[in-house]
């Protein structure tokens, strides 16, 4: 049965998905990545190979720590960076919101480019948006933060769900706007940050102290999960 690992969108919060993903790498079996916005920035460098360890420090860099919001070139170049060092290995989309019909797309495999990865964590109103082929694209989060009907369209029948952003304003504003995907429901299982991440300042600005806590603390929810993931 094909198995999806999904990632949710989060900003800096990605660093706990990092942590949570250096606990499950090795004990679960996975078929495709999908995510959103910083989780598909994560998605992309682990279906590119990326080890662990080399998330970790990817969320430790100095190059994260450069992108600032109303300031396109950092967050672009970081794109171009993921782009040019992974590769993806095994199915892999992610999402973007086109703008200014609201419309949700999954872009895959080869169809990706870094504007891609730009866009999909393009946040309206903290970064501009990504032009490309004519069409504007936004963060993939502002629909579904968690994009499991990603994963179902690129055929996975469960899926596990590493979803960051479970409080609010979040939540709240994601069953609003979340589109409908009738037919693409799958049984999943979620895991969940087991203490309070921060603010949503705190999801847009890099702070060492900040990462290496959210990937300790991934890394502690990740092991806790373990025992409970049935796939």
């Amino acid at each position: 049965m094909t198995t999806a690992v999904v990632f949710s969108a989060g900003g800096m919060y990605g660093a706990w998905e990092a942590g949570v993903w250096k606990a499950l790498a090795g004990h679960i079996r996975f078929d495709v990545i999908a995510g959103a916005s910083a989780g598909a920035w994560n998605g992309w460098a682990i279906a590119g190979g990326a080890t662990p360890e080399e998330l970790a420090n990817y969320w430790l860099d100095a190059s994260v720590a450069s992108i600032r919001i109303l300031r396109a070139q950092p967050l672009h170049q970081n794109a171009r960076d993921l782009f040019s060092r992974f590769r993806p290995r095994l199915p892999f989309g992610l999402t973007v919101v086109e703008m200014p019909r609201f419309r949700e797309r999954l872009i895959r495999d080869s169809e990706i480019t870094w504007r891609h990865l730009a866009a999909t964590c393009s946040i309206p109103g903290v970064f501009p948006p990504v032009r490309i082929n004519g069409r504007f694209y936004v963060d993939g989060g502002l629909l579904n933060l968690l994009p499991l009907w990603a994963a179902a369209e690129m055929g996975a029948a469960r899926a596990i769900g590493i979803n960051c952003l479970t409080g609010f304003p979040s939540k709240i504003l994601n069953r609003v706007l979340r589109p409908k995907h009738r037919g693409l429901e799958i049984p999943f299982q979620t895991i969940t940050p087991s203490e309070r991440l921060g603010s949503l300042r705190d999801s847009l600005y890099w702070s060492r102290p900040k990462i290496e806590r959210w990937l300790e603390l991934g890394e502690r929810d990740g092991k806790a999960a373990l025992s409970s993931i049935t796939m």
